[in-house]
């Protein structure tokens, strides 16, 4: 991860294409409210599949909270709609196949040359973009419990 991503800095403002190929601005999916941004494999990882089926459900107290949720992977617009669609997810995915975000933010995972995906992380951001706090998720358990965003999401608000 580049150096200057840390708590209290600004998180990139990138603009990606949806699942239904929209394109996006970080900040418009944002607003005004706290956000949890995770940066994914793509749908091809079952460790992320696995924890995207687990977000459903922290995704529902998310929108009663005002807080909002989305997805990056670098899967193309097809995949990232497949993805989204089978873990049953109702938030934005967004598709970076470019790997615009994975090289900018210097996160390629250099074990599988075959996918070239980003090394999964979870971003939780305040509003106007502020890290709040960051979990690299290579290894699965090193990402965040629901309660662990819940938590999180507590102190930002």
């Amino acid at each position: 991860m580049r150096p200057d991503i840390i708590p209290g800095a600004i998180f990139p403002d990138y603009e990606l294409s949806d699942h239904t190929a929209k394109r996006s601005k970080l900040s418009e999916l944002q607003g005004q409210h706290p956000m949890v941004l995770v940066l994914s494999r793509g749908g091809y990882c079952p460790r992320d599949r696995r924890q995207a089926e687990g977000l459903v459900q922290l995704h529902r107290e998310l929108e009663v909270a005002y807080c909002r949720l989305v997805t990056i992977s670098t899967d193309n617009i097809t995949e990232t709609n497949e993805y989204r669609s089978g873990v049953g997810a109702h938030w934005p995915f967004l598709s970076d196949a470019g790997r615009i975000v994975l090289k900018d933010l210097d996160i390629a995972e250099y074990t599988d040359p075959v996918n070239n995906p980003m090394i999964p992380h979870v971003i939780v951001l305040e509003p106007g973009l502020v890290i709040y706090k960051i979990y690299d998720g290579y290894w699965f358990f090193g990402r965040p419990t629901l309660e662990d965003l819940r938590q999180d999401l507590r102190a930002v608000l």
